[in-house]
């Protein structure tokens, strides 16, 4: 079974565009904390411990590009990992990615982009680069602030393996039976054929 080729799509800023990385990476790393305080209590040994909040969650990893048989410029491929780190003029901010490779989907912003070019044609363009990326992972305020409550504004969801239209009511409005509002929304014919990864749009309801 050949391994499906990882996307990048631009969910917010970007008009939507996406691209597939040109190889997949061997390995990638999902990184969460929590942060804590420590609370001093003169006479013991050790101070307690109290929770303080947690941490967005971090994907990295490397991805290689090579295009040394096809004689093309490396960076035709890297410039648009890169890209995803410029300001889009309608948010002021980097653009808002989903990282979608198998199972696997992370939504977030590039937050740091590292370029290393290892071979060169003999005119100097580049052939073969790797670049290090680290994703931190996007949050949306309302769609956590909706979480145990019914929707009063328009979200987005990401699908997610497994996931069904009553799951996705029932965590977003609290009830299973809304889910016609939702394949209204998204003109979903049919319920039970969801792909992982697609951004759905959640409607405000009364």
């Amino acid at each position: 079974m050949i391994l499906e080729k990882a996307t990048i799509q631009l969910i917010y800023g970007g008009n939507g565009d996406s691209f597939q990385v040109l190889f997949n990476p061997n390995e990638y790393r999902l990184s969460a904390n929590n942060q804590f305080s420590e609370v001093a209590i003169p006479g013991l040994p050790s101070p307690p411990i109290q929770y303080i909040r947690g941490s967005a969650r971090t994907l990295s990893m490397q991805l290689f590009f090579d295009t040394y048989e096809d004689g093309s410029d490396v960076r035709d491929y890297t410039s648009d990992v890169i890209g995803l780190m410029d300001i889009d003029p309608d948010l002021h901010a980097p653009p808002v990615c989903l990282f979608t490779w198998g199972d696997l989907n992370f939504l977030g912003i590039l937050e740091r982009a590292e370029q290393r070019f290892t071979l060169f044609f003999p005119n100097g363009i580049p052939a073969r680069a790797t670049i290090d990326v680290t994703f931190k992972e996007f949050a949306d305020p309302g769609l956590q602030a909706g979480r145990n409550r019914s929707a009063n504004f328009d979200k987005r969801y990401v699908v997610r393996r497994g996931d069904t239209l009553c799951g996705i009511a029932a965590a977003q409005y609290g009830d299973p039976k809304n889910w016609r509002p939702v394949a209204e929304a998204n003109g979903i014919d049919n319920p039970l054929a969801l792909a992982p990864g697609t951004v759905l749009k959640i409607p405000a309801i009364e």
